[in-house]
């Protein structure tokens, strides 16, 4: 069966710039767009400027002899400058790639290697970094640009410095000066040729394998976000909710998810963005409070964060109306918690759910959807999914039956970079993307993710959800954080859970037992945590706050065999 979204939207036939700032020569407000959270009397950007400061790296880097099609690496934290620099690379016909700012030189010369980027973008405190991984792939010093929060200069006061690889410049020498920018008129594109140009390489795993640049055009962008803000019209005050609405971004702009919401849709829509450099709780807290922000856009970490530590309580939370989650799957129970915050029980947190490979988003809760649900929402307008028991998708399975779900949509990427046996596996003949997610749908078309295909622990035949056992256990009070995954024992694969507890005194044998006792208490056999319990001080998770399993599943391999708690 396949299960259709309840809408048929249409979708602009413009390129992404034109998407958010309407043609080059319109007028714009000078309304803020970007704010920075640190200083935001001091720093900020308008509409205008976001435009403007794209436009003259746009036309800087065609003058410097950029070519269309071309790739940028932007390898830094959030900036305000962000954003301008991933538009302006779009308005040059360029392609942009942005780099997770924790990467090691070995994963940045990985992904500067695979997408040949033509410059480096690199962030002053990471220079070390980006010379390391630019040498190791043959990147001359003059390819490379220091990118910061200034305009114009180093905090040496200069535009170039030496390396040990030649002078390097300020990214803001790639400037044009502000009547160049102001004339340039990026390429007007209408034809579905056009519009099917790659505009970003947003790497990700995929479904299998190592990382991969998930090639993003045009008409999936515009296409996504017209679907996303789409569904937040959906609510009865959207018109007058918008005009008072505040955003703030701690995720990383690196990443798909930040891109789509504050880079596009929240420009599109004139809501401003406060934006902080990187995610430190306390700071969010206090920016929610001082800047009465509205919506808050959330990863299941945070939420849970937020739902068991007791300092969030000290702060003023009554300016939000909107809170969201995505990025991973989310608990019924922690959701709970998380809403109990604002004791009025005016407060519903909407989950989602996508990948890269959507461009961002592949479903959305009903603005006006009650709390209580554990589903990511409905499909978005213009996406349809099947449900299927197999690779070929030969099986579909009927409603409340759990299987890999498909989608085909506007949003679904063009391929992989460079990888067409990879996308063909990915993506089958009718347009399907098989998304590697498990998931079931309800008997009122509510989509409910279970778990990720590659990550099910198989106990003498039946298969086990990681992310179940992990929601049933952040109900215990012992725990903090949690995350689940499988470990071989005499040729038998058994559920381990790698626990943070509330406290460094519970992290004992004695608590490990409890915890194993409550969660047999609550699940059939299979489901017993007999891999044991282990505790750790963190759990190991990308920026997006997905589990990073694999670090895990290491771990367990390096560990000496022992007596299970």
């Amino acid at each position: 069966m396949v299960i259709k979204s309840r809408w048929s939207i249409p979708i602009p036939q413009v390129s992404l710039p034109t998407f958010i700032f309407g043609n080059p020569g319109d007028e714009l407000a000078d309304t803020a767009a970007f704010i920075s959270a640190q200083e935001p009397e001091k720093h900020r950007l308008s509409i205008k400027d976001y435009r403007l400061y794209a436009q003259r790296l746009a036309s800087g880097l065609l003058r410097s002899g950029f070519q269309p099609g071309e790739r940028i690496l932007l390898f830094s934290g959030n900036t305000l400058f962000f954003p301008s620099v991933i538009m302006g690379i779009i308005m040059a016909g360029g392609v942009f790639t942005g780099a997770n700012p924790t990467y090691v030189t070995r994963e940045l010369a990985y992904q500067l290697n695979d997408s040949g980027a033509k410059y480096l973008f690199c962030a002053e405190g990471s220079l070390e970094t980006g010379l390391a991984a630019a040498k190791e792939v043959g990147m001359s010093a003059d390819r490379i640009f220091v990118f910061d929060s200034g305009v114009g200069t180093f905090s040496g006061q200069t535009v170039e410095r030496d390396s040990p690889q030649g002078k390097i410049r300020h990214w803001t020498t790639l400037l044009d000066t502000v009547e160049n920018g102001q004339s340039y008129a990026w390429p007007d594109l209408r034809s579905n040729e056009e519009l099917d140009r790659v505009v970003a390489l947003n790497y990700s795993s995929g479904t299998t394998g190592v990382a991969k640049g998930v090639m993003i055009t045009h008409r999936n962008y515009v296409a996504n976000c017209t679907q996303t803000i789409h569904m937040s019209q959906q609510h009865r005050d959207y018109h007058q909710r918008i005009k008072r609405w505040k955003a703030l971004c701690f995720l990383p702009m690196y990443h798909a998810m930040a891109q789509a919401i504050f880079c596009v849709n929240a420009p599109k829509q004139r809501i401003p963005v406060y934006m902080m450099p990187r995610f430190d709780f306390l700071e969010m807290l206090q920016c929610v409070q001082k800047f009465k922000i509205t919506s808050l856009l959330l990863v299941p970490p945070v939420v849970v964060a937020m739902a068991k530590q007791p300092v969030v309580k000290k702060f003023d939370l009554s300016s939000v109306e909107d809170t969201g989650s995505g990025a991973a799957p989310l608990g019924l129970e922690a959701s709970r918690q998380f809403e109990s915050l604002w004791p009025d029980g005016r407060m519903a947190l909407k989950q989602g759910w996508g990948m890269t490979e959507l461009t961002c988003a592949g479903t959305s809760a009903h603005p006006h959807m009650p709390s209580g649900s554990s589903s990511v929402g409905e499909l978005l307008a213009n996406c349809e999914a099947r449900i299927v028991a197999d690779d070929e998708g030969l099986v579909e399975l009927p409603q409340g039956e759990s299987g890999e779900i498909w989608i085909r949509a506007p949003n679904v990427m063009k391929g992989y970079w460079n990888r067409p046996e990879a996308t063909r596996e990915t993506i089958t003949p009718g347009g399907w993307l098989k998304t590697g997610d498990v998931a079931f749908v309800d008997k009122d078309n509510q989509i409910h993710i279970v778990d990720r295909k590659k990550e099910l622990i198989k106990v003498k035949g039946l298969q086990v959800a990681p992310a179940e056992l992990e929601a049933l256990l952040l109900d215990h009070p012992d725990v903090q954080d949690v995350a689940v995954i499988g470990v071989t024992t005499d040729d038998e694969e058994l559920p381990r859970a790698y626990i943070v507890p509330q406290s460094p005194e519970k992290a004992t044998a004695e608590v490990g037992i409890d915890i194993k006792k409550w969660l047999a208490e609550r699940v059939s056999k299979a489901k017993r945590l007999e891999g044991g319990v282990h505790f750790l001080e963190m759990i190991p998770k990308n920026p997006s706050g997905k589990i990073l399993r694999k670090q895990l599943r290491e771990m367990a391999a390096k560990e000496k065999p022992k007596a299970k708690l």
